[in-house]
Order: structure tokens, then C-alpha cells, then sequence
């Protein structure tokens, strides 16, 4: 029987999301890959004892994650329900939906249709009775903002979310959404969107100086861009590369050579900080204080390990990061 490490609220710093009363860690263990039915069963318990013994306490899920879609949250409701029963409380537990789930035209996006009965499928392969976020996966430009948001309010009333989010939406279309949550009374603390070194989008569309504005939180996902920012592609793709074990998300032709030179150059920069790329890269999404939490990913524990290693990571200086701005501009 899986028990705890004692000292693991020692290894963590905890942040809250925006004005709200909930606290993050500051790094949190995305379900996205490797938690599927392609994957392998003891390695999925091995990292999320790894990540809760060191204090991660945000699991985050989608209903589509797998492959198939729903096997993520079918295998962690199993990990849940035979090793995490009495550390429920301590736990975080975020789903999503808005891509394609099931055939027909009430199996994505924003409909109240969708949404709601999205959420009573992922509470059954979860095994639970509740989420603590459940959130619009992306915006709908064919449904009412009031009826997405409606049916994110009716969630949280019921008692089968705690919190609502928004994930993939621009800056002004949630600020939209967060007017209308606020007159709901509905909890919306929380944003997720990618966010890293060669992905600016969130600044670029206005969300993060909304997030600021309308004080809520922000969770960056995929922060080391699908593992271009760790040393895994500085000498080309490794053989055991997602780009050929999945594809779906990584591929071939977004690894040029001239990336390739300029991830080499940002290396460079992390040598001289005296840590790993992917540990820069993490610091880098956490620099301003603005981001609550990022989501790292892994297909081992030992990654897990390493990235937990920015919770030790030195502040940028001005230089460092005027320095990283001019390598990674061509890219955002």
C-alpha cells in the first residue's frame, strides 16, 4: 500500500491562482501524455507517487487524453482509487472538455449538452465524485459565451466541480467570460494555456495581462514546447522521440536546423546559470510572477526529478533575459 512521503509540503513552494483561495504548487503533473493505454500501467503509478511524495498536488487531465480518448482518466481513476483514497483531500484533480470526444454534434466544444455530460463521463472514469477545476477546453465560436459559461456554473453548483477554468481562450474573449462568471457568482479562478520560451502566444492575444487585470490565476502547459527546450534535440531527434512514437503533436518538420542552432544557443545560456535547459525554461515561464503553475509532462520519473529542480533555480538577470528574448525572436 502506497504511503507518503512525510516531508513532502517541504519540497514545494505553493502559490495562489489569481485572487482566489486556492493554492497550486508551482509545478503540477500533466496527464496529457504517457497516461493512455499505450503506455505502461506501474510506470503511470511510479511518476504520480514520485510527484506527490515531492509535493506536486495538481494532477490535470482532459477527457480526451489517451489514446483512446478518456483512457487518461480512466487509468488515473484507478491510481486514485487503489493508492490515493486517504489523500484525496490533499489532492487537485482538473479535467476538461471541448475537443472532439464522440461522434455526432454533441460530442465537443461549448455546448451545455456537451459539457455537462462530458463531465459525468470523466467523474466515472475517474472514480469520483467531484473535480476540483473542470474547464472549457477552447472557445466555441458557434455556441453563446453566456451558454458555455452557464453550463460551467451549473457544474460547480452541483457539486461535481469546486472551480471553473478556461483553457486555450484569448484575452478579450475571457474577459468576456469572467464578467459573466462573476454575476453567476461562479468560482472561474484559473486560465491554461501553452505558454514558453518559443511560444508567446498568451502575450501576444492579450490573455496574460487579462489574467492580471481580472486577477485570476494562469497554468502554463507544455512550458519545455513538447521537449525542444531540454537537451534531448541538441544533437538532432533521439530514435525514441515522441515525433516517432506518437506524432500527433511533435513533429518532424517543426525541428529545422535553424531551431535546432537556437535552442543550442539558449544551452548555452543555462550552462553559464549552472543548470539544465528544461530547468531555464521552467524558471523562464515562472519569471514575473504572473504564471501560478506549470504543467510539466514526463514519460519517467527521473524527469519528473529533474524538472523539480527549478524550485532551486537562480532569478534571470536583465541581460539573461534580453539575451534569450534576441535568440527565440523569429519564433513568436
Amino acid at each position: 500500500m502506497y504511503q507518503a512521503n512525510e516531508n513532502r509540503y517541504n519540497l514545494m513552494d505553493f502559490k495562489k491562482s489569481g485572487e482566489s483561495g486556492l493554492k497550486l504548487p508551482i509545478v503540477s503533473l500533466g496527464f496529457w501524455h504517457n497516461f493512455g493505454d499505450i503506455s505502461n500501467f506501474d510506470n503511470m503509478k511510479k511518476m504520480c507517487f514520485t510527484a506527490f511524495d515531492n509535493g506536486i498536488t495538481h494532477f490535470d487531465l482532459a477527457n480526451n487524453y489517451g489514446p483512446e480518448p478518456g483512457s487518461a482518466e480512466k487509468n488515473t481513476g484507478r491510481i486514485l482509487k487503489e493508492n490515493f483514497n486517504s489523500y484525496r483531500d490533499e489532492l487537485i484533480i482538473s479535467t476538461k472538455a471541448g475537443y472532439d470526444m464522440w461522434e455526432g454534434p454533441y460530442g465537443n466544444f461549448g455546448s451545455r449538452k456537451y459539457l455537462l455530460s462530458s463531465l459525468d463521463q470523466s467523474l466515472k472514469r475517474l472514480q469520483l465524485d467531484y473535480v476540483d477545476i473542470f474547464y472549457h477546453h477552447r472557445m466555441d465560436p458557434e455556441t453563446p459565451l453566456e451558454e458555455t459559461m452557464g453550463a460551467l456554473n451549473q457544474a460547480v453548483k452541483s457539486g461535481k466541480a469546486l472551480y471553473a477554468g478556461l483553457s486555450n481562450y484569448d484575452g478579450e474573449t475571457m474577459e468576456k467570460a469572467s464578467k459573466i462568471l462573476k454575476d453567476l457568482n461562479c468560482p472561474f479562478i484559473i486560465n491554461q494555456n501553452a505558454y514558453n520560451i518559443l511560444n508567446r502566444t498568451i502575450e501576444l492575444n492579450g490573455l496574460k495581462e487579462k489574467a492580471v487585470s481580472e486577477k485570476k490565476g494562469i497554468i502554463a502547459f507544455s512550458p519545455l514546447a513538447q521537449g525542444l527546450l531540454t537537451n534531448r534535440y541538441l544533437n538532432g531527434i533521439p530514435a525514441d522521440s515522441r515525433v516517432y512514437t506518437d506524432g500527433r503533436f511533435l513533429k518532424n518538420s517543426q525541428i529545422t536546423e535553424t531551431k535546432i542552432k537556437k535552442i543550442k544557443e539558449l544551452n548555452d545560456i543555462a550552462e553559464l546559470r549552472g543548470e539544465s535547459l528544461a530547468q531555464m525554461a521552467l524558471k523562464w515561464v515562472l519569471k514575473d510572477d504572473i504564471v501560478t503553475s506549470v504543467l510539466i509532462g514526463a514519460s519517467k520519473v527521473e524527469q519528473i526529478l529533474d524538472n523539480l529542480k527549478v524550485l532551486k533555480s537562480s532569478p534571470f538577470s536583465d541581460t539573461e533575459l534580453k539575451k534569450i528574448d534576441e535568440i527565440t525572436k523569429d519564433f513568436y
